[in-house]
């Protein structure tokens, strides 16, 4: 009954893939005026769960009710209509590379512009996960930060060759991590991770932020306008740039397909969408 009356009216009309936690919000507020927060946030659970059984479908990549939470009071949390994401240019990542370089965040930043790997997917990489040894240099992406320890999707586990940037930087990473547990003494956990703490201990979705604002402003950017998320995107923007395939692209961001890709990254992927009227202009060059 709840679901008939207060769900699907109002919801039931958005494509799943397409549903966003800024329409769940809009909703959410609406709601608020004609219910409880006890019975606001039933329906926010019945919302959650409905998602949740998609996802077990694969059929969506996250779940937007779970990221559209109430307060202690029953008011929805957050912007109503969020911060749209971006992407670094080439200049724009290779400032930051070089603000970076010789710290202990060089490595992350490396791996995050270069692999297009997830906050949470670098924050549990393991040693064991990085061959640097072998004929092709490869990362192995099989789990995550997230509660649970899985990657987002099943298709988000995936192997990457390393290109060698990333090379040369976790083998400077491997060496500093090794004068900091000598330095740690007695106080470093040996959890196997790559990237952690000066201790040894795991980072928090904390501890990468705070880090990368400073090297942002460091490298003459805005701290304020930039999230580690956007390493991600700037992954995928500098692929579409170089003209690599949407389909070639999906499979290295470990997405289901392209489609979901092309939604989620679709301000990055313009680039590649555009080369259609160049090529065109040059086809029929003798038109105009």
């Amino acid at each position: 009954m709840l679901a008939n009356t207060h769900i699907t009216p109002y919801l039931g009309w958005h494509l799943l893939a397409e549903l966003r936690v800024a329409d769940v919000l809009v909703w959410l507020r609406d709601r608020k005026k004609q219910l409880s927060s006890q019975t606001l946030r039933l329906v926010l659970s019945l919302l959650e769960r409905a998602i949740r059984y998609a996802q077990v479908q694969e059929l969506v990549t996250r779940n937007v009710a779970e990221l559209a939470q109430l307060d202690q009071r029953g008011k929805p949390k957050g912007n109503k209509h969020g911060r749209p994401s971006k992407s670094m240019t080439l200049d724009q990542a290779v400032a930051v590379l070089k603000a970076a370089r010789g710290t202990r965040w060089y490595a992350y930043l490396v791996f995050s512009i270069v692999t297009g790997t997830r906050t949470e997917e670098i924050r549990a990489l393991t040693w064991d996960e990085i061959d640097t040894e072998g004929k092709i240099p490869t990362i192995h992406v099989w789990a995550s930060a997230l509660e649970g320890g899985d990657t987002k999707t099943r298709r988000s586990r995936r192997s990457l060759e390393l290109p060698t940037l990333s090379v040369k930087a976790i083998g400077a990473h491997r060496a500093l991590q090794a004068r900091e547990r000598l330095a740690a003494a007695e106080l470093w956990q040996d959890n196997n991770l790559v990237f952690c703490t000066r201790t040894g201990t795991p980072l928090d979705r904390h501890n990468v932020p705070r880090e990368l604002r400073t090297l942002m402003r460091k490298a003459g950017l805005n701290e304020k306008e930039w999230t580690a998320r956007e390493l991600r995107h700037t992954f995928v923007s500098l692929l579409a740039d170089h003209e690599v395939s949407i389909e070639e692209i999906s499979l290295l961001v470990g997405r289901n397909n392209t489609d979901t890709t092309e939604r989620i990254y679709r301000r990055q992927l313009r680039p590649v969408r555009r080369s259609a009227a160049t090529a065109m202009n040059e086809i029929l060059h003798d038109m105009g």
